[in-house]
């Protein structure tokens, strides 16, 4: 393996390419837990047939934790959708359709989406009653053993230049309700201050499935209680709101 070429610069690892492998060095600090976790997820994720990454070795170098995996060439969706605005309809379209196909699969093992959901609540911080009440709101919730991304937006799908679609960063992969995996979708654009596209993608999605809005939107205050436990001070602000309106139509 060759560390000469960086990609990317997280704040848990640093990423390189060497030739067709790409290889994630995680900081010294990163749980050995977590490492494994996204390693086995996406061994799992491979066998659903989906357009993944291959997974080919969980290592180390120099007290670090490496996993290394296919490089996918292409073009990231969200890079062609700021280049090629006129074409947003045609791209949205197929992201959301690449979205309703995961939501088809299945993989045994994976945590389940309410149990995370569950974690994530407890640690969050706000006030012991609205906590009670995101609970009862997540128990509350059918229960579905759909394969879900955790991270569904565009940056995570790769288009090659034959045009098929690639899925990477399966880390935060769970089975469970895939309403929650749309509304984590819709959090992520409105985060970027893209209300536009949020609403429009929430749009097409209720027209493909049928499902109404404000089903998924209830989703919203709990997947929006999990994305609070990161911290991010500039996200902090609209979080709370989301979290705090309980009955989010």
């Amino acid at each position: 393996m060759k560390f000469d070429n960086v990609i990317a610069q997280r704040s848990d690892k640093t990423v390189y390419r060497d030739g067709n492998l790409k290889i994630k060095v995680y900081n010294e600090d990163t749980s050995k837990v977590n490492v494994l976790i996204s390693a086995l997820n996406q061994a799992k994720i491979e066998e659903t047939g989906l357009n993944v990454p291959k997974l080919h070795e969980v290592t180390t170098h120099d007290g670090k934790w490496v996993v290394v995996t296919d490089y996918i060439e292409g073009t990231p969706l969200d890079a062609l959708m700021k280049e090629h605005p006129e074409r947003e309809d045609e791209y949205l379209k197929k992201f959301i359709d690449l979205q309703a196909e995961i939501h088809t699969k299945r993989s045994t093992g994976l945590l389940k989406i309410k149990e995370k959901m569950a974690m994530k609540i407890s640690q969050a911080d706000i006030d012991d009653c609205l906590k009670y009440e995101l609970h009862s709101r997540l128990e509350g919730m059918p229960n579905h053993i759909k394969l879900c991304h955790g991270d569904f937006n565009p940056s995570n799908v790769i288009v090659k230049d034959n045009g098929e679609l690639y899925v990477i960063d399966w880390s935060h992969a769970t089975q469970g309700n895939a309403s929650a995996d749309v509304a984590r979708t819709y959090l992520i654009f409105m985060l970027e201050g893209n209300e536009r596209l949020a609403e429009k993608y929430l749009e097409m999605f209720c027209a493909k499935t049928g499902i109404s809005r404000s089903y998924y939107l209830r989703w919203l205050p709990i997947v929006a209680a999990s994305q609070s436990v990161k911290k991010k001070e500039s996200e902090k602000e609209l979080l709370l709101k989301w979290v705090n309106v309980v009955d989010f139509e």
